[in-house]
């Protein structure tokens, strides 16, 4: 099977990450800051570790601003329901994630916060942050929550043009960098009050089940859930510290480890040479298929800086869900539908319909690439 639904989750994975995996189910089973045993005491060195790769790799000033949760989802859900406050009025963009939207709307019905959705223009940076920009209401907007890019279209937004928007206004900035964390550069020492939310199963490549939120510094967020922590036990209230306050019962620990050993290998190998890889397959894929005239495409060809390299097409005459069927018999693996990103459908008028979605990681091959173009063209044949 080729595999290319890397935009879900990365597979397969270096092999230095299911070692780490393994290595931490069978030696060093502990809970990490919970006893003052060896097996703890190094489950909790090999957190540690991790959390410093990640606040290094991102470029934060501070380990204890690196909150280790599930997924990218629950990171979005720690920070838009810790940080944007009640009776206030936030702005998204139309190209989010429900990983987003939801949480935005459900704070809409019971906390009195009101949204507004701004338009990504593709590949016009200054237009984009126009958009944002007539959507404040002064002294009521309080935070932009915004995708890094689109986990359907591929389509970049202009994150650090934003910060300075916000840094202007005095909003807050929280990024979905699920789809750019590995394959974009991502540095909060030029965002340094914003707050991140990163997914480390995708291009991270480590395991599911690992989530990473990079909190904004300074005010600390409000708790989502409350429990043990192995500090201020005490307490009947969580501790006012990082990354304490955040990281409620036992962590993921093996998956922290080969979360640990996935950001070592995308530090070995290059942010920018994995981008470069990942973006000449999206191109040559998006030329082949803009060759068939039953092949419909809604973006450019994959630019650097202006997309991550996904390509979302249809065939005419056909759903994409009965395409995705028929390129799984053929032994190639993609994803169709909505891909959970209902506002980005509607935006690019496809929400009837959905897409298929081809997304690449570091390990796809230009000879799978030819291949799966050619199962694409082979499907479309001579329809009308």
């Amino acid at each position: 099977m080729m595999y290319f639904d890397n935009a879900a989750t990365t597979y397969p994975k270096p092999p230095q990450v299911a070692r780490a995996v393994s290595s931490a189910v069978t030696r060093f089973g502990g809970n990490p800051g919970r006893s003052g045993h060896a097996m703890s005491l190094r489950a909790a060195q090999m957190v540690y570790e991790c959390r410093e790769k990640t606040a290094e790799l991102f470029g934060c000033d501070g380990t204890e601003r690196v909150i280790f949760l599930k997924n990218c989802t629950e990171a979005t859900n720690f920070a838009i329901k810790g940080y944007v406050p009640e009776h206030c009025h936030v702005i998204i963009s139309d190209l989010e994630h429900n990983a987003v939207s939801r949480p935005v709307y459900a704070l809409s019905q019971r906390a009195e916060v009101s949204c507004s959705v701004a338009h990504v223009v593709e590949g016009e940076p200054e237009q984009t942050v126009r958009n944002f920009e007539r959507e404040i209401r002064s002294g009521y907007t309080k935070a932009i929550i915004t995708t890094h890019a689109s986990n359907v279209f591929g389509v970049i937004v202009p994150v650090e043009r934003l910060y300075a928007l916000c840094e202007s206004y005095g909003l807050y900035l929280i990024i979905d960098a699920a789809q750019t964390a590995g394959v974009l550069p991502i540095d909060l020492k030029k965002m340094p009050n914003a707050c991140l939310c990163a997914a480390g199963h995708k291009s991270l490549y480590g395991p599911t089940g690992t989530g990473i939120l990079v909190a904004a510094p300074g005010e600390l967020p409000q708790t989502v859930i409350e429990g043990g922590t192995g500090s201020f036990s005490e307490d009947l209230t969580q501790p006012d510290l990082l990354p304490d306050r955040l990281e409620s019962g036992t962590v993921n620990t093996v998956g922290i480890c080969g979360l640990s050993a996935g950001i070592d290998f995308v530090r070995k190998t290059g942010v920018s040479r994995i981008e470069a890889h990942e973006r000449k397959l999206a191109r040559f894929l998006h030329r082949q298929l803009g060759k068939n005239p039953n092949v419909e495409l809604y973006t450019d060809c994959p630019q650097e800086g202006v997309h991550v390299p996904v390509i979302s097409f249809n065939i005419k005459g056909m759903h994409s869900e009965e395409v995705a069927s028929a390129l799984n018999r053929m032994g190639a693996a993609v994803r169709a539908g909505l891909h959970c990103a209902p506002l980005a459908h509607r935006a690019f008028s496809t929400l009837d319909t959905g897409t298929v979605r081809a997304s690449f990681s570091v390990f796809n091959t230009l000879q799978e690439t030819e291949r799966f173009a050619w199962m694409v063209e082979k499907i479309a044949g001579k329809r009308t």
